[in-house]
């Protein structure tokens, strides 16, 4: 999806993208059919209100019946309580139906956004994804809730208008109808300004939502460095280019709804000039009523009524706000298609670890892990892991050094699925770890990383992660196997205790404990450990030593680490250099072969021992 700044203008209704949205109204199709017909229903309630006021000045007004007067002022008054009972369900049942669906379409996008690999992630802004799930849905729910019904509404309102004007006066209903070749092509101008320019605000929306998540994710560099006038000066001018743009925005409204609201009063200053005339039956023998019989033949219809005038004028005034409203609803319509565009190319993005075609229930009972010559590139073009092959056997003890670069992490990322390989096979328990599905996989492997994320809620959820096999007795006992129980327990609530955003109120010695408790907590077949002790001070690491010492029995354990002092008693170390393997062999055989790791081990030793004398 590798969205870039600027966004291709595409069509102003994408009938493609408009039979996929009406897709989502499926299961709601007899609350949509219901819509339309009150909205019908609705559209020529109104329309009767002026026609009925007419009846009432015509044939009981000027006849002073005023028991007939009272009679057809009952019936407007029951027309205008039946027309907002109507409206009242229509609102309801199409804000449920929008609701409802807008609920599908962010699970859905939700949904996706667990799927797709880290490699989309790598390309695509945070800001402009929750974007995506924010506003853009926001958007179609104002599509779903009023814009597709009430744009069949307005249409309905339209036609009863013409309808009875016509039944009442050709002559009057052709007047009106005189500025409306104006009113069509200043809504056809005003469309197609307001198209580019809700584009464009779309777009800066998207750069100032990433733009916020950015700093606000990254506020820590940003005062370490004292970057904060910079940063504000960037948001600026970020906010400057949204500002603009909906300003250009708010111009186009100001300049056409004044135009709709004169070429409304012309059309009423045309009816009272000509209506009026032919009220008081000073009609002239030529210009437009000439025109009109040339046209119609002449009259036989009876002769202009104030009732008619009256009507007429009512008429006018509703006649121009659906009008305007349509112009609206289409503005809604162009940035629905807009948002539906950049929903459904996220929706349809592929993902880069795709499950297999007919994958079966896997359990990993070994945990034998086999690399067999994988090569493996972010980019596609330079190779950061080549001809890779090594074997960690059921309960063994594999770490992986290297130096910055050389392709440790880019081993865990193959092996958990996060990106996928170019070539050659990883094997878990003799199967390719493509044929199994990845749930499976990832369910049965833990991974601890140095940089640890823990969630809103409490200890206790952070531990177990909603995992309903994980009892609390499990979190428990692995929180006392990693020693990090007793501070649990000295807090106020313990297990209860609540996490802020990201554990910001705890260590990152004591946020590394929690993750280990977490993963042992789900008693992995296979541990997997990135730098996870990198940040522990000497006495905590010597504690998280002991505890892991035994718990790594019996389990097949891959060790990422840069200080070597941490896996000096592993089963096996792999040298990487350059994304190749180039040693292998334990602690003892490495130093004795003399190569890269003694290099690496030496230069350790001796910034411990020079870190040492100046302390």
């Amino acid at each position: 999806m590798a969205e870039q700044d600027g966004e291709v203008m595409g069509k102003a209704v994408d009938k493609a993208l408009l039979k996929r949205l009406v897709d989502y109204l499926r299961p709601y199709k007899w609350s949509v059919i219901g819509s339309i017909v009150m909205a019908i229903v609705t559209a020529l309630l109104g329309a009767v209100r002026p026609y009925l006021s007419k009846v009432a000045i015509d044939d009981h007004l000027m006849h002073r019946d005023f028991s007939g007067l009272i009679w057809i002022t009952a019936v407007i008054f029951g027309v205008m309580i039946l027309q907002g009972l109507i409206q009242y369900g229509l609102t309801y049942l199409m804000q449920y139906v929008g609701q409802e669906t807008i609920h599908t379409i962010r699970l859905n996008l939700f949904e996706k956004l667990q799927k797709l690999s880290l490699r989309f992630y790598d390309t695509n802004p945070i800001g402009r994804l929750v974007t995506r799930v924010t506003s853009d849905v926001e958007v179609l729910n104002e599509f779903f809730a009023s814009g597709l019904v009430m744009i069949a509404a307005n249409i309905f309102i339209i036609f009863w208008i013409v309808v009875l004007m016509f039944m009442m006066s050709v002559k009057l209903s052709l007047v009106t109808l005189i500025t409306l070749p104006v009113l069509l092509w200043a809504t056809a101008i005003f469309r197609k300004k307001v198209r580019v320019v809700y584009r464009e605000t779309r777009t800066q929306l998207s750069r100032m939502n990433s733009f916020i998540n950015e700093n606000v994710t990254g506020i820590q560099t940003v005062k370490l460095f004292g970057q904060e006038k910079e940063a504000f000066n960037e948001f600026e001018r970020v906010n400057d280019a949204y500002t603009k743009a909906q300003v250009r925005s708010v111009f186009y409204y100001a300049v056409f709804f004044p135009v709709v609201d004169f070429l409304s009063t012309l059309a009423v200053a045309l009816i009272i000039w000509y209506g009026g005339k032919e009220v008081i039956a000073v009609i002239p023998d030529a210009g437009l009523l000439d025109l009109v019989r040339g046209w119609f033949g002449p009259s036989t219809a009876e002769p202009l009524t104030f009732g008619v005038l009256f009507a007429f004028l009512q008429y006018t005034e509703m006649f121009f706000r659906p009008i305007r409203d349509l112009s609206d609803k289409y503005n809604i319509l162009q940035n629905t298609m807009a948002s539906s565009e950049r929903i459904f190319e996220l929706l349809d993005e592929p993902a880069y670890a795709p499950e297999a075609t007919a994958p079966e229930p896997f359990e990993v009972k070994q945990g034998e892990i086999e690399f067999r010559n994988v090569d493996f590139s972010y980019d596609g073009v330079n190779p950061v892991v080549q001809n890779l092959s090594f074997q960690a056997k059921p309960g063994e003890t594999v770490a992986i050094v290297g130096a910055t670069g050389a392709g440790k992490t880019s081993i865990i990322n193959i092996l958990m699925r996060f990106y996928e390989f170019s070539g050659g096979s990883v094997m878990v328990d003799g199967h390719d770890i493509r044929s199994i599905p990845t749930g499976d996989l990832r369910r049965d492997i833990a991974l601890v990383m140095q940089d640890i994320f823990l969630f809103r809620g409490t200890i206790l959820d952070n531990i177990t992660l909603g995992d309903e096999r994980v009892s609390r007795e499990q979190a428990q006992r692995a929180a006392e196997i990693v020693g990090v129980h007793r501070f649990i327990e000295s807090l106020p609530e313990g297990y209860d205790t609540p996490v802020q955003e990201r554990g910001a109120t705890f260590s990152v010695g004591q946020r590394q404990l929690l993750s280990f408790a977490r993963a042992l907590a789900h008693d992995p077949k296979i541990l997997i450990l990135d730098e996870a002790t990198s940040s522990i001070d000497t006495e905590t690491e010597r504690l998280l030593q002991r505890a892991t010492e035994k718990l790594l029995e019996g389990r097949t354990s891959l060790v990422v680490a840069h200080r070597l002092s941490t896996i000096q008693n592993a089963d096996r170390i792999l040298v990487m250099h350059h994304g190749e393997l180039r040693e292998s062999g334990t602690h003892e055989e490495l130093l004795a072969l003399g190569g890269i790791y003694a290099t690496l081990y030496n230069l350790q030793y001796k910034l411990q021992e020079r870190a040492a004398a100046a302390a």
